[in-house]
């Protein structure tokens, strides 16, 4: 990702500058549905266990944190904050990255069905106007929520812009991935993990990771690595 700085980036909505994210048709919205239906239901199914190290449910304030996990995991990423984070402090709110592209209208909408807030951007299409929407989230007290090696991957690569997004909100990066006992897993690039009923769901939340406000690019690079490691190492496929 390509960050630009508030002041270049900002451009009023009828600037040449500003680029549109695809709408969503009727036939989108009736799928959207139809998908998020299915998702509450298959994890209805699955017996959950949970891995906190983040610390963020101790004390009476909640901190607000940059939440990270792998593309392949999306499909239970919005159960996983609702049955875990909300059930024990209801007060949090999330917004997340989501691709400018048709998919990511689609996958905005699900989104919107959890009550989530969908910001659309990517690394190749509006980046720079997602990352100030995003640090405006923040700055209400939201969680934000990315997926950092998507949507093209590599997989498992850690990309820059979630260090950048760290250390603009002050926000600390909080790793997180599942393991699935039954799942079904396309041919596509990142393997997309489809789960399947009935199954058991182990949910992993690595040791929060902080970005210095001053921090030099040799620091922001050594930071990207350690993140990428720290969510290697919680990853079991």
């Amino acid at each position: 990702m390509t960050v630009a700085t508030p002041h270049s980036a900002l451009r009023t909505p009828h600037s040449p500058g500003v680029v549109v994210p695809h709408g969503v048709t009727w036939s989108g919205r009736l799928t959207a549905a139809l998908a998020y239906g299915l998702i509450r239901s298959v994890a209805a199914t699955l017996r959950f266990t949970w891995d906190d190290h983040s610390g963020l449910l101790a004390g009476a304030n909640p901190q607000p944190a940059i939440f990270t996990i792998w593309h392949n995991r999306l499909a239970l990423s919005l159960e996983i904050f609702r049955q875990y984070m909300l059930r024990r402090q209801p007060e949090r709110r999330l917004a997340a990255l989501v691709s400018a592209s048709r998919d990511g209208g689609l996958l905005a909408r699900i989104l919107e069905h959890y009550g989530v807030q969908p910001v659309r951007g990517s690394s190749s299409r509006r980046g720079p106007q997602a990352l100030l929407e995003l640090t405006t989230w923040a700055e209400r007290g939201y969680d934000l929520a990315i997926t950092p090696d998507g949507p093209r991957g590599p997989r498992y690569v850690v990309q820059e812009g979630v260090i950048s997004l760290a250390q603009l909100t002050g926000q600390p990066i909080v790793p997180v991935a599942y393991h699935l006992s039954r799942k079904f897993c396309p041919k596509s690039w990142d393997r997309f993990q489809v789960p399947l009923p009935f199954g058991r769901c182990e949910v992993s939340f690595g040791d929060p990771i902080r970005v210095p406000h001053n921090a030099s690019d040799a620091e922001r690079e050594t930071l990207r690595q350690k993140l990428e490691q720290a969510m290697q190492a919680i990853t079991r496929d």
